[in-house]
């Protein structure tokens, strides 16, 4: 199919903002668009003149430019919390064939229409079972592959925030309001003047309390546009809940750790919370592991009455698609296999076609399939340690299902996924020189 605004297979944004996605061809296709706008027009106003400074954490009638002032959200975003961003590069995503049931599970809720559909999914797993992989998917699906029939102009994801514990940027809620106003401003056309707009007004709004964020910077500007009724839904995906451990308080008052990550991440959802109240055009896919503090405040109501709950643990055929996903990479590995020495090449080409095509052997794959226990994060963790340029994948993997110790026959035993995890990390830190 002929795209007219893709490049290489991928949608071409120009200028900071984007065009709308859209398709091509002898076929008829039905119009996903909500509304009228089929083009993008980017406001040139003039800015105002600089006629204050700055005393202290005083600004007196400071006014920046329209564009200045997607600049300033720009420079105050977490830009490595997009799900595209090259912080994150590669990201994790799904192999194309897992898990198929809850990635169509979660756009199918996207695109629901119904007055019954609610507002917020939440889907929760513990850790490993693949959670960033799905966000990144849905977020790559929505953008690249419209529904099967229809043509889209408008991108459907508004805005992603993957939190990550490590990283200074994503562990807090600091950048939160502002990463998702900058990229509502830059996918829906018709907010962008309204947000640079709440800049222009008052650039302190970038120092403000978050909740004043949240009003002035995403609330106040739909608000504005008075009729939101036909503008498309889009939707913001917030990864990794449970990884937002800080407070944005935290460098000026000490409080204890385990209370505070509870308080900031329940922060997080009420600020959900307070945006679908306002009957906005978003749907937010939530993801995170279903610690209680997380789980109770999603069972409590409000909240619950307007969110859909997806286990990703219960849906989907775990050890199936951790099959699939390590048939998948054994292929790819064993294609960089040497064919052996003192061979003549006739014999040597024979004996490495049957290796790639039995490596590991069907009884080795079982008994690794079998210690994954269908946990994608066990077989993705051989994978990396096997695969290694400079040693042999076939001896790394040899190591890896020789190393069982009483201890891991007892953690297989009573299976626990994580203690098993813990027995390979022991077995992989022992091969190290």
């Amino acid at each position: 199919m002929p795209f007219n605004l893709w490049t290489n297979g991928l949608p071409r944004w120009t200028n900071s903002l984007p065009s709308f996605v859209g398709f091509s061809d002898q076929r008829t296709y039905n119009t996903i668009n909500h509304h009228s706008v089929t083009h993008l027009t980017r406001y040139q106003q003039e800015g105002h003149i600089f006629n204050g400074e700055i005393h202290g954490n005083v600004i007196n009638n400071v006014h920046v430019s329209k564009s200045e002032a997607i600049r300033l959200l720009f420079n105050h975003a977490a830009t490595g919390a997009l799900h595209d961003s090259d912080e994150r590069h590669p990201p994790p995503r799904c192999h194309p064939e897992t898990p198929v049931a809850v990635t169509e599970r979660v756009i199918g809720w996207y695109w629901e229409a119904t007055p019954q559909k609610r507002p917020i999914m939440w889907v929760h797993a513990p850790a490993g079972y693949g959670k960033t992989a799905v966000a990144g998917t849905v977020a790559d699906k929505l953008e690249l592959e419209p529904p099967e029939g229809y043509r889209l102009d408008f991108n459907p994801v508004g805005g992603t925030f993957f939190f990550w514990r490590t990283s200074l940027e994503r562990n807090n809620p600091t950048r939160f309001v502002i990463t998702l106003a900058y990229q509502l401003a830059q996918s829906i056309p018709e907010l962008t003047s309204r947000i640079e707009d709440a800049v222009d007004q008052n650039p302190m709004i970038l120092r403000k309390s978050l909740e004043l964020q949240l009003t002035k910077l995403i609330v106040e500007p739909f608000k504005a546009l008075g009729s939101i009724e036909e503008i498309p839904n889009r939707l913001v995906i917030v990864d990794g809940l449970d990884e937002c451990i800080n407070s944005d308080q935290e460098s000026r008052v000490q409080k204890k750790y385990a209370e505070d990550q509870e308080k900031v991440q329940i922060r997080i959802l009420d600020f959900i919370y307070t945006l679908q109240t306002h009957k906005l055009p978003l749907s937010f896919l939530v993801l995170s592991r279903p610690e209680p503090w997380i789980k109770r405040h999603f069972e409590s109501r409000p909240l619950r009455d307007v969110t859909e709950v997806l286990d990703l643990y219960e849906v989907g055929d775990h050890l199936n698609d951790v099959e699939k996903f390590l048939h998948a990479e054994f292929s790819r590995i064993a294609e960089s296999f040497d064919p052996p020495i003192d061979k003549d090449s006739s014999t040597a080409s024979e004996e490495i076609a049957e290796t790639k095509v039995q490596w590991p052997g069907k009884e080795k794959f079982q008994k690794l399939l079998s210690r994954t226990g269908g946990h994608i994060l066990y077989a993705a963790t051989i994978i990396r340690h096997i695969d290694d340029p400079y040693e042999d994948p076939r001896r790394r993997l040899e190591d890896i299902l020789e190393g069982t110790t009483e201890f891991a026959k007892s953690v297989h035993a009573y299976s626990t996924p994580f203690a098993s995890l813990h027995e390979l990390y022991r077995q992989i830190m022992k091969s190290c020189p």
